[in-house]
This record gives structure tokens, C-alpha cells and sequence, in this order.
């Protein structure tokens, strides 16, 4: 019996997710740069050919590998779309946040480790400038919503703090006081002793 077009989307998936897996062990594990298309296909048990029907250069791979680690944290915040932070998204976000990190630790540590190479970040940089003004500006109208003094301010150093926390937790999960530091981000930052409704 023949494959239904459901199946072949099925297989198909499975098979850009190996790539994507695969790609991601060999850069954490080698660099981006010193990983070439011929070792990710060897590793992952295809023909090169193949995974150009996937992928049609290296950049490309990493630009999807990172973009999707991206919308992981997009989908955390104003999880009910109406393009307003509240309170209880704020706290939400904070907490999801370092449980999608958990879950993802070798992930986060090449997204971490090749966006801050000048040559990789200019390859996500226009997805990167499309997707953050947008939640910049969301935390802006929050903060200022609570009456913050910098609403602007506040928030551009609330995304460096979470940054900074999230780099030093991926290095040592194991050594890092999570739940600590996840209720001081939200004591600290969400000012949520007022409502905002």
C-alpha cells in the first residue's frame, strides 16, 4: 500500500529533525566553522545529497537551529496573544523560560555559545530585528503601565539579566540556585504589586 502524503510529511520531519539534532551535537561539539556539511550528513547516516533536500548550505542549518530555539521563547510570552504583558504572563514567561532551558541544555549552550560570534549573529541578525523590537516593546508598555520610572530602560536591562542568568545556568544546571533566582527575576522585575488590568 502506498504512503499516504500525511506519512511522507511524518518521515519528512523525522528526517529534518535528525539533521538539525545531529548538526547540533557536531557544533557543540566541534564549532560551527570546523563542522562541514559532509561530516553532519556521515553523522546523521545520509548522503549529503539528502540533506541538501532539507538544508541548501550550512548557513542555513544554523539559521534554523537558532530561529527555532527563538520562537520557543516567543511562544512563552503573552501566551494569550492580545499583545498586552500582564502580571501573571510576566511571571510565566520567567519561570517557562529556565524550564525550556533545562529541557534543551545542549541546545542553549551552542545558541549561546555561536550567537555571540560576530560572523554567526550576522546570519540571524535580521530575524533577530524582526522578532525583538516587537516583546522589547510589549515590557515597555507593561513597565510603564506599573508606573516604572525607564519603563524602556527596565526592560532592556530585565532581556540582559535574563540573558546573563540563562548563560551561567546552561553552564552548571546542577550547581545553580534555579529556583531562587527565577523568584528574584520576578520580585525584582515584574513589579506586579499593583494590578495592571
Amino acid at each position: 500500500m502506498p504512503r499516504t502524503e500525511e506519512q511522507f510529511e511524518k518521515i519528512r520531519d523525522k528526517k529534518k529533525t535528525l539533521i538539525m539534532e545531529t548538526a547540533l551535537e557536531l557544533f557543540a561539539n566541534h564549532g560551527y566553522y570546523p563542522t562541514s556539511i559532509s561530516m553532519i550528513a556521515k553523522e546523521a547516516g545520509i548522503s549529503k545529497g539528502l540533506l541538501y533536500n532539507y538544508f541548501d548550505s550550512k548557513e542555513a542549518l544554523i539559521q534554523e537551529i537558532i530561529e527555532t530555539g527563538i520562537e520557543k521563547f516567543t511562544e512563552l510570552f503573552d501566551t494569550n496573544r492580545d499583545g498586552i504583558l500582564s502580571c501573571e504572563e510576566f511571571e510565566h514567561f520567567v519561570r517557562e523560560t529556565f524550564r525550556v532551558l533545562n529541557d534543551n541544555i545542549s541546545y542553549y549552550k551552542l545558541y549561546f555559545s555561536t550567537i555571540m560570534q560576530p560572523r554567526v549573529f550576522d546570519l540571524i541578525r535580521e530575524k533577530m530585528h524582526e522578532i525583538i523590537p516587537r516583546y522589547l516593546k510589549m515590557l515597555v508598555v507593561y513597565y510603564d503601565k506599573l508606573g516604572v520610572e525607564h519603563p524602556a530602560q527596565e526592560a532592556l536591562i530585565f532581556g540582559a539579566v535574563m540573558d546573563g542568568i540563562s548563560m551561567n545556568y546552561i553552564m552548571d544546571p546542577e550547581n545553580f540556585p534555579v529556583e531562587k533566582t527565577i523568584q528574584s527575576i520576578i520580585d525584582k522585575f515584574g513589579h506586579c504589586k499593583k494590578d495592571i488590568s
